[in-house]
């Protein structure tokens, strides 16, 4: 009798094993299932991460909040080598600064909307998403009389709802292939190498008015002419792509 009782537990504890196993296994694979099936923010349609990859275009798409210290060097630097980009303008930013936002407009660069306090939009209600999209639009519109076609959302923080409400005021939502993270590290070679490495048709690079990109700014743009790219507004990048 203690040989079968024996066996009996075995074959139970046998049981409970595969029971365990099974049940490893089958959250293994959910967890697998789960992950390909979930929907990451960068797949929410409308959002443009890169441009014409079959071109030759690439975009410096420059965010401003602050650093207008430093755009009279980038702005000098971009004239002298014919080149225009596009500008993501800060509300809070567009008030302060009306006339370098003047004079961006006046050296025939692109406006684009960077949301009125650079407020994350992924934790924003859609009216609160509304008005900082609407409330920049208006004020540049004001200021300069630009109707801007293009937003990036501050921090790249948005879902779907950020996206719709831009989507409902005319705006496409501009994200980057590239970021030189210039705003942490302030040195002009990092920033150089972000910028041009593996560097192809389509990307749009994001920077920002730092005393290292200005520094950085002419090395860039020599780059990207001399090896055949042609730079362009985001809009222009953009033009050929369906997001």
């Amino acid at each position: 009798m203690k040989k079968i009782h024996f066996k009996v537990i075995t074959f139970r504890k046998g049981i409970v094993n595969l029971c365990i196993a099974g049940i490893i296994m089958l959250v293994a694979v959910a967890t697998i299932i789960g992950s390909s099936l979930s929907v990451p923010t960068a797949t929410v349609s409308g959002v443009y991460y890169m441009g014409n990859t079959s071109s030759k275009n690439v975009s410096l798409m420059i965010n401003v909040y602050w650093g207008t210290e430093f755009m009279d060097d980038m702005l000098k630097t971009l004239q002298e080598k014919n080149v225009k980009t596009t500008f993501f303008i800060g509300g809070t930013w567009a008030v302060l600064e009306t006339d370098m936002l003047k004079r961006l407009q006046e050296n025939g660069h692109e406006l684009a909307n960077h949301g009125y306090h650079h407020k994350d939009h992924n934790k924003l209600s859609e009216e609160d998403n509304y008005k900082e999209i609407s409330n920049t639009h208006n004020i540049v519109k004001e200021l300069v009389g630009t109707e801007m076609t293009l937003f990036a959302p501050p921090s790249g923080a948005y879902n779907k709802v950020t996206v719709d409400v831009a989507t409902s005021l005319g705006y496409k939502t501009i994200m980057w292939t590239r970021d030189t993270i210039d705003w942490r590290d302030k040195d002009a070679n990092l920033i150089y190498n972000r910028a041009i490495k593996n560097a192809k048709g389509g990307d749009l690079i994001l920077m920002h008015p730092t005393k290292a990109t200005a520094q950085a700014l002419p090395k860039i743009i020599d780059y990207f002419q001399e090896n055949g790219f042609n730079l362009v507004p985001v809009s222009t990048n953009i033009a050929d792509v369906v997001a």
